[in-house]
């Protein structure tokens, strides 16, 4: 294959990474909207176009492996091509954590904690993978460590979302006239609310081992990768 073709193929396959990164993204934005507006339709919407993501993934990986097969990359270009096949796997899984989300607002009886934003939570995360997104198309050295470094952020976001929970649940009255239906649905509802967060620190998990990988491609340097 001659070089002008082969290095199209590249430029091609980071073009089909940024994409897939739009498509999850908008996805993960709709199940916040979903959630904060208890809208079924848009959750079911967001259920059903997982299979889309799912292709997506399959497609290039198909892409990378055909490049890696054929055309036996060397030295930047096997680390571009490993970094951005590592890559479309975390937003495969963040396709799945939006998912979540659509399925949490089907299944959420009634608003609870609203001291707890989840909005603002959500907006934090999907800034950390645009932004890692950002280093991988730009080869932004400094960018990775300034993702990898807001990490301890959002867990401490999570980390105090997921105690204000607990702590209500604690101090909630629970007497002999509270139905055990009605304790049934409670628990259900902070379960899912903690899950929620999980979720969303997986996310930003997830941004990580994006710019984690983008350092790797960038610099042969694997210190982020853990």
């Amino acid at each position: 294959m001659p070089r002008e073709s082969y290095q199209a193929k590249l430029d091609d396959l980071r073009e089909d990474v940024l994409y897939m990164s739009e498509v999850v993204l908008d996805r993960v934005r709709q199940g916040l909207e979903a959630l904060q507006s208890k809208d079924e339709q848009l959750a079911q919407q967001i259920i059903d176009g997982d299979s889309e993501i799912n292709q997506l993934y399959l497609d290039l990986e198909r892409d990378c492996v055909d490049l890696l097969a054929l055309q036996q990359p060397v030295a930047g270009d096997l680390r571009f091509i490993a970094a951005s096949f590592k890559i479309i796997t975390d937003l495969e899984r963040i396709g799945d954590l939006a998912t979540n989300l659509g399925e949490y607002t089907l299944e959420a009886d009634r608003e609870m904690y609203p001291e707890v934003d989840i909005q603002a939570i959500g907006d934090a995360v999907v800034e950390m993978v645009e932004e890692s997104m950002d280093a991988y198309a730009e080869e932004n050295i400094d960018a990775t460590f300034d993702i990898a470094a807001r990490d301890d952020e959002i867990d401490d976001l999570c980390a105090n979302a997921s105690d204000a929970v607990v702590r209500d649940l604690i101090e909630r009255e629970i007497d002999d006239q509270t139905s055990e239906e009605e304790i049934e649905r409670l628990m259900a509802d902070v379960s899912r609310l903690l899950l929620t967060i999980r979720d969303l620190e997986r996310i930003g998990d997830h941004a990580v081992n994006i710019a984690a990988r983008t350092l790797y491609m960038a610099e042969n340097d694997d210190e982020l990768i853990y």
